[in-house]
Parts: structure tokens; C-alpha cells; sequence
């Protein structure tokens, strides 16, 4: 009778490890219905999926605020940790460094990282720590009730904190000046967008910044507002269509002419293809990029994609020159020094 049953039952498709997609879900959500940040994390979990992740190999990692409630709604048999206010990049930096072979998603939001944040979020991008560090990004303070955020932009006005007389933080523009060596944006309701450059980002040999504009249903959504799903939708510009490649065989293209392709190539071989659709952007190039993101702030548009990349640059990883081996699995007997290696130190002090 159980295997009669068991027969009956629909089949899940398995990824090439093994796995459904059921395997990388998470708890049941428990954020506003129609919030940006649950269309992230599910494109999340279709990311791990695609990419054959094994959920155990990838810790989540996230600060205070309703961003950092993401993590609990995917990759469910993946650790975790939840951290002080503005403290998580001390937390990824601190277990990645002790365990390279492992992968790590942070999970931000705008207050978390660009306001209590702010200092290790600079840090951390300078040392460019392989890992995915999202932004879940909607303006304003959802968890305490709507008071404006360092992203959101000056003019705003909402109900109970009348009218923000400042000037925004731009995420992309402070990862870039941190020297970060991947930068991109996109819309919460772009989800093929979202799962294209998430993907890509995973195969990045360094840090990985996605400022993704998630829509606060409940305290910041007025159509006239950057952060609003009607404004993104209408203001969105797309610097190109992103898709990720897994490794094959090298594709470059030198002439990036309007309509054709260009393929970016990853440390493992992967790629990313961008098909142009904007002027004669160069995602290689920092200080195009600083420029187009000062431009698109002044004609006040939303523009998405892969803004900045540089696969060359040596990860936190590579300028340690770590061993193969976790250093968390290292006996207490190889990580200190002999006692001979002490007395030699002690006698070049005097």
C-alpha cells in the first residue's frame, strides 16, 4: 500500500547533484504579501538549484532589519547567521576566511548597510572577500515603521516623517569608489534579470555586490517614488540583457557594436553574455561606470544591470596565499608556530 502510494506521488525534477528545488526552499514567509524581498529569495533558490549548489557547502549570512529575514525563507538545510546591526560583513568575512571552499550569501538591506553598515560594507568590499552581498533595497525602515533610510532620495515625503531633506547613498557608486570588483543593480520585479546576474555572481572569484530596488508594499510605495514598483517599472533602464553561461568554451567578442554580444569570461570559465542594448557602455571600465551611474542619478532613472566587473582581481583568498585546507580543520600543532620559530622572533627584538 506505502509503495502504491509512493507511486502515485508526483516526482520532483532533481538538479545534476541530486537535488529538487523543494531542497533549497525555506520557512514559510512571513513578510507583507507582495514584498520585493520574497521575489528575491526565490529567484535565490532557483539560483542554488540551476547552479547545482549542495546547500550544506553555502553559508547565509545577514544583519537587523526586514532584509535580513530573507535568509530564513530559502536554503533551509544551509547555516546561518544573523548578526548585530550593520555587523554581517564581520560575520562572512571571519567564517569564509576560516573555511575557503565554502560559498557565502549575505543579505542586506539599505539601513543595514549604507547607514549602521557603512563602515564594514567599505571594508569589506576593498578586500574583496569572495561572496555574494545582496541589498535588498526599498528607501525606508519597513521593520520600525517607515522613517526614511540613507537610499532614499531627497524630497520624499511619507505620512508620519514628512520631507527628507538629503541626498541619497548610492550603493553601486560606494562599492565602486571601495575598489569592489563586481557591481550591479536591478529591479525586484526584473526576475529573469535578478536570476542572471545572482548566478553570475555566484561564480565570481571575489566580492559580488547586487543593489537589488525592492518595493516596500507597505510604508513606501507611492507611484511617484524611485522605490516603488510603479516607478520602476516605468523608469527602468537596462544596460544590457544579462545571461549566465556555465564553462564551455571561451567566447570573446572584441567589436560591441548595438544588438550584438559580448561574453565576459569568470575564473572557473563561465560566462557572462551581455547583449547590448544601451550606447557604448563598457561594464570592464570603472570610471565609465562611476560616470553613467552620476548621469543616470541626474536624469533620475532606475538603470539595471551589470554595472562593473573585473574577473582578474585578486581575492582576499589569493593575497593571503591560503592553503587548500580549511584552516578550521587545521590541529592546534600546525597553526602554531614551533617553539624555536618564538625564540628567533624574541631575538630579533633585542
Amino acid at each position: 500500500m506505502m509503495t502504491e502510494q509512493a507511486d502515485m506521488e508526483p516526482k520532483l525534477e532533481k538538479n545534476a547533484i541530486g537535488l529538487s528545488r523543494q531542497d533549497y526552499r525555506g520557512a514559510p514567509t512571513t513578510l507583507c504579501p507582495g514584498c520585493g524581498h520574497n521575489s528575491i529569495s526565490n529567484q535565490i533558490i532557483t539560483a542554488c538549484y540551476e547552479l547545482n549548489i549542495l546547500p550544506e557547502e553555502l553559508v547565509k549570512f545577514s544583519g537587523i532589519g526586514c532584509s535580513s529575514k530573507s535568509p530564513t525563507y530559502f536554503l533551509k538545510r544551509s547555516y546561518g547567521f544573523n548578526g548585530l546591526h550593520g555587523r554581517m560583513p564581520s560575520l562572512a568575512l571571519g567564517t569564509l576566511f576560516a573555511d575557503k571552499t565554502l560559498y557565502g550569501i549575505g543579505v542586506s538591506g539599505d539601513g543595514d548597510t549604507a547607514s549602521i553598515g557603512l563602515g564594514q560594507f567599505k571594508h569589506l568590499m576593498r578586500r574583496n572577500l569572495p561572496m555574494v552581498y545582496i541589498v535588498e533595497n526599498n528607501g525606508v525602515y519597513g521593520l520600525t515603521k517607515g522613517q526614511f533610510s540613507a537610499t532614499a532620495e531627497r524630497g520624499l515625503e511619507l505620512k508620519k516623517q514628512g520631507r527628507n531633506p538629503y541626498l541619497p547613498v548610492d550603493i553601486c557608486m560606494e562599492a565602486l569608489i571601495a575598489n569592489a570588483s563586481f557591481v550591479a543593480r536591478s529591479f525586484a520585479g526584473d526576475a529573469k534579470q535578478v536570476l542572471e546576474l545572482i548566478k553570475a555572481a555566484f561564480m565570481h572569484n571575489g566580492i559580488a555586490v547586487l543593489d537589488i530596488i525592492s518595493p516596500c508594499v507597505t510604508f513606501h510605495n507611492k507611484e511617484t517614488h524611485l522605490h516603488s514598483y510603479d516607478y520602476g517599472r516605468t523608469h527602468e533602464k537596462a544596460l544590457h540583457d544579462v545571461s549566465y553561461i556555465p564553462a564551455r568554451k571561451e567566447i570573446v567578442i572584441d567589436d560591441f557594436r548595438e544588438g550584438t554580444i559580448r561574453g565576459i569570461t569568470l575564473h572557473d570559465g563561465s560566462h557572462i553574455l551581455l547583449k547590448k542594448l544601451s550606447d557604448d557602455y563598457d561594464p570592464t571600465n570603472r570610471w565609465h561606470a562611476l560616470r553613467m551611474l552620476e548621469e543616470a542619478e541626474e536624469k533620475q532613472l532606475l538603470v539595471t544591470g551589470l554595472i562593473y566587473v573585473d574577473p582578474d582581481y585578486p581575492s582576499m583568498f589569493e593575497n593571503y596565499n591560503l592553503i587548500d585546507e580549511p584552516l578550521n580543520r587545521l590541529t592546534e600543532e600546525r597553526l602554531r608556530p614551533p617553539r624555536e620559530s618564538i625564540h628567533k622572533i624574541n631575538e630579533m627584538m633585542f
